[in-house]
């Protein structure tokens, strides 16, 4: 519950004084601390509204104060904060241009990666016309194979095979496609 006071006494130097509560009763205890952080300092016979909160002594003190009959008064330095005011440094510039980089770097990769994907399939089609019996299904070795024509389907329309160790388009030269 918020309580309406003025402020009766005040020690600048210590930074706390005494609240007369406008319904009467004893002087509440206010720290400097408890006042809003506007940069006006506390004057006598100021208009307050506080709680209060009693300590582990016992003693009750104002606190969360509001000032309703200040002005506000902003300072510079709330008018234009500091990290607004400021041009951005060396990494602050860097850093969102490297992010930037890397996204397109990354996404070139992928869209190359996927068009080379189908390029093959686009290529061979004829291929895969005329090899209807063989389809892809993991098999990726030399060992795996049956015959030369499997071996070049393999070859040229599925992915992560390692039948041409030379890399001249010839699978599996030692066990099927010796000619």
């Amino acid at each position: 519950m918020r309580i309406e006071g003025t402020l009766a006494k005040w020690n600048d130097e210590r930074g706390f004084g005494f609240i007369a509560p406008t319904r009467g009763g004893t002087e509440i205890f206010v720290h400097v601390s408890a006042f809003p952080r506007d940069g006006q300092r506390p004057s006598i016979g100021e208009q307050l509204t506080f709680d209060i909160e009693t300590d582990k002594d016992g003693k009750t003190r104002a606190t969360n104060l509001l000032c309703p009959n200040r002005a506000v008064r902003l300072t510079t330095r709330q008018r234009t904060p500091r990290h607004l005011d400021s041009k951005p440094g060396f990494f602050g510039r860097i850093v969102p241009i490297a992010i930037v980089v890397a996204l397109g770097v990354y996404g070139y990769r992928e869209h190359s990666r996927r068009t080379v994907g189908q390029e093959p399939a686009a290529v061979h089609s004829r291929d895969q016309e005329s090899s209807s019996a063989f389809q892809c299904d993991g098999r990726a070795h030399c060992s795996q194979m049956t015959s030369c024509s499997e071996a070049t389907f393999f070859l040229n329309n599925c992915p992560n095979v390692q039948m041409d160790g030379d890399h001249d388009g010839v699978p599996c030269e030692q066990q099927w496609c010796s000619n």
